[in-house]
């Protein structure tokens, strides 16, 4: 038991760490899962556009890309982006590795985010989008103004646990040799782990991650349950409506 306490519950070496992954690492994770969550929403906004056309050629492409990327893991992702494309010569962010750590968390990101926001815009009854094209607005217009902010609103909770996700994922970026300044959570701590064979520094992160992903959980599952409730006053409403005119 005290070899136990020892490898996981070392406290010199956890206040050792905690500066570092509190400061570096907690900025860089933020940063990371930050601008991959940016791209994810921008590009699966787009891609469930493409995933709701009518025509094959617009649909298949963007279904070929969330299978593809819901399909592999997330480590395959991260090496293959990070790791991969500089290899193949494709520098878009020259041989900056955080560039490519977003870029990795933010494909995936995009791929379940095309999903969930597919599956909110489907949800929103066909008759908002004939109303709107009944007042003159073309079919992009209609979407944009009408569908897609309605759309949106009934899959917050979903959106909120993908971003929960994205925060977590990037703890995979370790793989691609972050440099002094770049280092996330997980890589400082993995670092330390290396170096003295401790496992108290992983436990540190541990405690950093939860600290984030926890109260974003309670908080999503506040936010699922208030428009839970939310959509059950209409319905309450429209009945006592029926049986006051009856």
């Amino acid at each position: 038991m005290r070899d136990f306490f020892h490898t996981f519950f070392d406290f010199p070496e956890i206040l050792g760490i905690l500066p570092a992954i509190l400061t570096e690492g907690l900025r860089n994770t933020l940063l990371i899962a930050g601008l991959a969550i940016v791209f994810g929403v921008v590009a699966g906004i787009v891609l469930a556009m493409f995933l709701l056309s009518r025509r094959r050629l617009v649909r298949l492409p963007a279904r070929l890309y969330v299978d593809v990327f819901r399909g592999l893991p997330a480590i395959v992702t991260v090496s293959l982006v990070g790791v991969g494309l500089p290899a193949a010569g494709i520098r878009p962010f020259g041989r900056d590795p955080l560039g490519y750590a977003v870029l990795a968390i933010g494909l995936i990101s995009a791929a379940y985010s095309a999903e969930i926001f597919r599956s909110g815009i489907q949800a929103v009854a066909a008759g908002q989008l004939h109303a709107a094209r009944s007042l003159g607005m073309s079919y992009l217009t209609a979407m944009r103004v009408v569908v897609i902010p309605q759309g949106v609103r009934n899959v917050l909770p979903a959106l909120a646990g993908q971003f929960i996700i994205d925060i977590k994922e990037s703890a995979l970026v370790y793989l691609l040799g972050l440099g002094v300044g770049q280092r996330e959570i997980y890589f400082l701590a993995q670092e330390r782990q290396a170096a003295t064979y401790n496992s108290s520094a992983l436990v540190a992160a541990g405690l950093c991650y939860l600290l984030l992903t926890v109260p974003l959980t309670y908080a999503v599952n506040r936010l699922d349950h208030r428009m839970r409730e939310g959509r059950r006053a209409p319905v309450a409403s429209a009945a006592a409506l029926t049986e006051e005119v009856g």
